[in-house]
């Protein structure tokens, strides 16, 4: 599990999108948020991270902490800081589920920004 959150890593720093057919299986769903619609497929995949990239030059940290696994299927915590000095930064649960070849078959982020309001911080509470 650590080696394919490496490889992630490495596959988002990487120029091009040829890294993700390393990780990911050719049929691959990868949601973004809870209410995000799936982008489903490789082809689907590479055009999101070709849009939402940086480029190599993105200076960003990334660390990582393995929640569970069961099966087939990882949780992870991950925390990610953009720029030096840091000028954007969130955490994020992903979700996992994996082939039997060790490619992730669906992937699905809950990220969270500093920024976004909690029930008890806002005031009519809900």
């Amino acid at each position: 599990m650590t080696g394919w959150l490496g490889a992630y890593e490495q596959a988002w720093r990487a120029p091009g999108t040829e890294l993700l057919a390393t990780i990911f299986t050719a049929d691959a769903s990868y949601l973004q948020g809870p209410y995000r619609t799936p982008i489903v497929g490789l082809p689907g995949i590479a055009r999101m991270w070709a849009d939402e990239r940086i480029g190599p030059d993105e200076v960003f940290h990334l660390t990582s902490e393995i929640v569970a696994v069961e099966g087939d299927t990882a949780v992870a915590r991950v925390e990610v800081r953009y720029g030096n000095p840091v000028d954007q930064e969130y955490r994020d649960l992903w979700i996992m589920r994996f082939a039997e070849d060790g490619r992730c078959r669906s992937f699905e982020e809950w990220p969270f920004w500093p920024a976004q309001p909690t029930a008890a911080s806002r005031p009519d509470g809900s």
